[in-house]
């Protein structure tokens, strides 16, 4: 840690020296009517700084800001604020990089309807915003009805204006019958611009027919071939077993029918896959049968549709999470919960992910809830949060967030509380910053 001091010394003096590009002429976001942020530089002081890096926290830091990107970061008297630098006193807080969710679904449903007719650009721009209240600055949509995510995305490029959450998406899933209809869905999402590819290998509980090993080998090696990663949803261990050896980048959700073992957790390692653990998935399968506690909780009811609310609480809709199907996944969640703190203490990747987007899965509530049921099942508050950052990015590619160093973006939440000390902490929202913009609607949560 003795070089952290000049490292950022360095990359601030060469980015106030060059500047960090905005929006060129002829950006997409300019074409998408968003206008170029600002050249203002900013200096955080007086905070805790967790940075995401796994480094210890700084006491009395300073975070200095300019044209969305960090410049500088570190302890006061080590790192200046510059003169001409507005200051932002957030002394006695925490300041965290922007939670991540790796696994999540963005315009496909709205209230409790889901459908291709939600999938527009204002549902997910309202959806981005609403993610950003909850202090989550990045989301990975690995499922969508359609491609209009994709225009969204481009619009966020060198966009220093940003006051929503990143986006980055899979299109449609994939479902090819055969190995030989896998390389034009592969082709079609490629040619539509997606980030990664993602497929689901799973029998509904018996309702469906499984994709079949030779078919799902055939669409990873399209995948990979266009350089597009892969996600795999499945349930199973043997299924998750025989995705890794076919190539999957990453698997979603935790195995839910038997504990994981020395084999999985070799082939895991062996070939660097990830783990996206969707707890709050199980949840939301039998939660609503009555009423929910977090029904109260004013954190969530600050940005819960009311109607939605009443629509959950009426007794026939309680029904609809009763059954067998409910009671499967009741039963399979400490199973999942187990096999994610195995994997995590074996030294496989969990990449916090949630699943949520769907009817009743509130995005950015359930975020929280998430980080909560990890601490439960035995993570730490601190591996739960390198789960939410650096991890996450790490595991999806994405080299320009999950951490607070210079160079990247200027994503982070101010706390009133340490969320070391608990992860619920990470409620106590006082302020979310996004490329160095302040999240509208995000404070006094």
């Amino acid at each position: 840690m003795k070089d952290a001091p000049s490292t950022a010394a360095v990359c601030f003096a060469i980015l106030l020296g060059a500047g960090v590009l905005a929006c060129a002429p002829g950006d997409p976001d300019q074409a998408a009517g968003i206008a170029p942020g600002a050249s203002e530089t900013l200096g955080f002081t007086g905070a805790r700084l967790i940075d995401g890096t796994g480094a210890e926290p700084i006491d009395n830091a300073v975070l200095v800001v300019r044209d969305g990107r960090v410049v500088a970061a570190g302890q006061a008297g080590v790192v200046e604020v510059p003169a001409d630098a507005r200051r932002v006193d957030v002394s006695g807080r925490t300041i965290i990089p922007g939670i991540i969710n790796a696994h999540g679904h963005v315009g496909q449903a709205r209230g409790l309807e889901q459908g291709p007719e939600y999938h527009t650009r204002e549902n997910i721009l309202d959806q981005l915003a609403l993610y950003a209240r909850y202090g989550v600055t990045t989301v990975v949509s690995l499922g969508e009805p359609g491609y209009e995510g994709v225009a969204v995305r481009d619009a966020q490029r060198e966009n220093a204006a940003l006051d929503h959450a990143r986006l980055f998406v899979a299109g449609v899933v994939m479902d090819p019958d055969t190995p030989a209809e896998a390389e034009p869905q592969v082709r079609e999402r490629a040619e539509r611009g997606v980030d990664w590819a993602k497929i689901r290998v799973d029998d509904s509980l018996g309702r469906a027919e499984k994709m079949p090993p030779a078919t799902y080998a055939a669409v990873i090696e399209h995948s990979h071939a266009r350089s597009l990663p892969l996600t795999a949803h499945m349930v199973h261990l043997d299924d998750a077993k025989e995705l890794v050896r076919a190539g999957a980048d990453v698997l979603g959700h935790s195995v839910r029918d038997a504990p994981v073992d020395d084999e999985l957790i070799a082939l895991m390692r062996e070939r660097n896959v990830c783990l996206h653990p969707t707890l709050t998935r199980e949840l939301s399968t039998f939660v609503y049968a009555e009423r929910p506690a977090f029904f109260e909780d004013p954190f969530f009811l600050r940005d819960a549709d009311a109607e939605v609310i009443r629509e959950l609480e009426r007794p026939e809709r309680q029904r609809e999470y009763r059954g067998d199907a409910a009671e499967y996944y009741r039963a399979a969640l400490p199973t999942a919960q187990r096999n994610m703190v195995a994997l995590h203490q074996a030294g496989v990747r969990v990449a916090f992910g949630t699943d949520s987007g769907p009817p009743a899965r509130f995005q950015g509530y359930f975020e929280h809830v998430e980080m909560e049921m990890m601490q439960e099942a035995g993570m730490t508050p601190r591996d739960i949060l390198l789960s939410a950052t650096r991890v996450a990015a790490a595991c999806m590619g994405l080299d320009e967030v999950g951490t607070l160093e210079p160079g990247r973006w200027a994503d982070f939440v101010v706390l009133e509380r340490d969320p070391l000390e608990n992860i619920r902490h990470t409620r106590t929202i006082e302020s979310v910053w996004i490329a160095g913009n302040r999240v509208p609607g995000a404070a006094d949560r």
